[in-house]
């Protein structure tokens, strides 16, 4: 049987319940553990797909065509393990589940309640998890007082009561504030939040104690005492300038060994020479690169979170200082405002999107990038603005466009493939998941992969339309990357610019701070190639 840990969050939201997470399966897993991940989220959506990056943040796909919660791609980045679709559930994908047992007769004419119906599904999907794995954890969306958390909280209660808590552990992230004003760190929060907790039927095994600064033993002996937990149980989790740090903070804390104390299992050492040289070159770059960023959503930077953690992985690993500028294309479309904003980028990257806001702009950024031979990487929506760009400006297609923005366009370089029109159910003709592609010989994409067929994860609706190839390579646009059968454009690029890539999947999915993604890895190579041409 698995073990089962548990992060719960209280007091407020965003205190990175999803690093914390990740960061315990990162410790687990250096010592040799097998771990896999999950994330109950409690809200009535069936699934984050449909929701704006302004609310939520990005959308990451898995390999088999999950769309799930941001914090999946902590997990993996972390952990460095793909997950699948059953490391994602809402309440919207439980309650569905349920009442469609319920309509089906499974119930036999009882009355549908949360309690049992809905937590023994919850629990269902925890158990799922158990197959080959040590240890499983799962992180609990929401913060502890939330109504819509309640079902879930209830069901780990009861699943520690089924299993045992020799098989379970609760691991509590709190808040303890810094009152400036005062000069003093406080705990009534951390008090107040582990009280409602315990109203649930749940005491935590361990705090997590978010803070500004680190506090002393008098702080923590209060807290221990007002909140039922052994004062070495009730760690520091100060706030570190790096993600990436965290795990140290929880080393330092001894949590790996109160883990494996609690479930009677072995404490290998960590070997954390890699992770340790990947901080150490973020710490002591030799070289800058500024990257401009280029989108609709770059007010809520967690929309392109996927994008910021590639691109500082790749500069790690070439020790260099990343600057990223953000650039809302939205804002920034006339060629003046352009200029501005891109004349002391080093690279450009436009990265996915849906919709028309922001188009305009980013169809003028790649123009801006091709003319002045800065380095260009363009992902998923930013493919397609690169081939109308293309279009407009080198092919004489006045009117090219994509139907995605306007459906009766003269010249639609962008559309829907035949079989897609007729699907009218929000997501429901996208491409999602991982697909295979071929690689054309001697192009720069087959240079960067250092191979000629790949698989990369997608979460698009619309594609290149064939009709355009034959125009846009006779002047001068490679088609460098397409399916295996050669039906569907992948990658497009053009081989009189010092680096100019764009591709419909979104790589940024599959970078590891151990393993950056090759893309990312040469975009930024060259971008620092371009400072001396300046």
């Amino acid at each position: 049987m698995a073990k089962h840990i548990f992060v719960i969050g209280g007091v407020l939201s965003s205190l990175g319940k999803g690093i914390a997470s990740a960061s315990i399966g990162l410790l687990l897993k250096k010592m040799g553990y097998n771990v896999v991940m999950q994330k109950l989220d409690p809200y009535l959506n069936v699934d984050p797909g449909t929701m704006s990056p302004f609310q939520h943040g990005e959308v990451f796909v898995t390999d088999d065509g999950a769309e799930t919660d941001l914090d999946l791609g902590h997990y993996e980045r972390f952990i460095g393990k793909p997950l699948n679709k059953n490391s994602n559930a809402t309440s919207g994908q439980i309650y569905d589940t349920v009442l469609k047992k319920e309509r089906r007769g499974d119930y036999l004419g009882k009355t549908v309640q949360v309690i049992p119906h809905v937590t023994n599904e919850i629990k269902r999907l925890i158990r799922k998890m158990d197959d080959d794995n040590d240890f499983v954890i799962t992180e609990i969306g929401g913060t502890v007082g939330d109504i819509e958390s309640q079902p879930f909280l209830e069901a780990i209660r009861q699943f520690r009561m089924e299993n045992g808590r020799e098989n379970s552990m609760f691991i509590f992230l709190t808040y303890v504030p810094l009152i400036r004003s005062a000069g003093e760190l406080k705990t009534k929060p951390t008090q107040h939040a582990t009280y409602k907790l315990r109203e649930i039927g749940i005491q935590p095994d361990i705090l997590l104690c978010r803070s500004e600064e680190y506090f002393n033993d008098e702080i923590r002996n209060k807290i221990a005492l007002f909140t039922n937990v052994d004062k070495d149980h009730v760690i520091n989790a100060v706030d570190v300038p790096c993600i990436y740090e965290v795990p140290r903070v929880y080393i330092k804390a001894n949590l790996p060994a109160l883990i494996c104390k609690h479930f009677n299992v072995y404490r290998y050492e960590i070997d954390f020479r890699d992770w340790d040289t990947f901080l150490n070159n973020i710490k002591n770059p030799e070289k800058k690169v500024k990257i401009a960023v280029c989108g609709k959503y770059v007010k809520h930077q967690d929309a392109y979170k996927s994008v910021g953690e590639a691109l500082i992985h790749a500069a790690a690993h070439q020790k260099l200082d990343l600057t990223i500028n953000w650039v809302d294309s939205e804002k920034n479309h006339t060629e003046a405002m352009i200029k501005e904003q891109l004349q002391d980028a080093d690279g450009i990257l436009i990265p996915g999107g849906f919709g028309v806001r922001g188009i305009e702009g980013k169809i003028a950024i790649a123009k801006f990038a091709r003319e002045n031979k800065i380095p260009f990487f363009g992902i998923c929506l930013g493919m397609q603005i690169a081939v109308i760009e293309f279009a407009q400006n080198v092919c004489g297609l006045e009117n090219a466009y994509s139907t995605e923005f306007d459906e009766g366009c003269k010249n639609p370089v962008i559309d829907l493939m035949n079989d897609q029109h007729y699907i009218d159910m929000m997501g429901g003709s996208m491409r999602l998941g991982a697909f295979p592609c071929q690689l054309k010989p001697q192009s720069l994409a087959a240079k960067v992969y250092k191979k000629e067929n790949i698989s990369e994860r997608h979460r698009h609706r619309y594609e290149f339309n064939n009709q355009y190839r034959d125009i846009l390579e006779e002047n001068g646009m490679q088609i460098s990357g397409t399916s295996p059968d050669d039906l569907l454009v992948e990658i497009v690029e053009l081989p009189d610019h010092p680096f100019y890539l764009a591709v419909q999947f979104h790589p940024e999915f599959k970078s590891r701070p151990d393993l950056p993604h090759p893309i990312f890895s040469e975009f930024l190579r060259a971008s620092v190639e371009n400072q001396t041409k300046k």
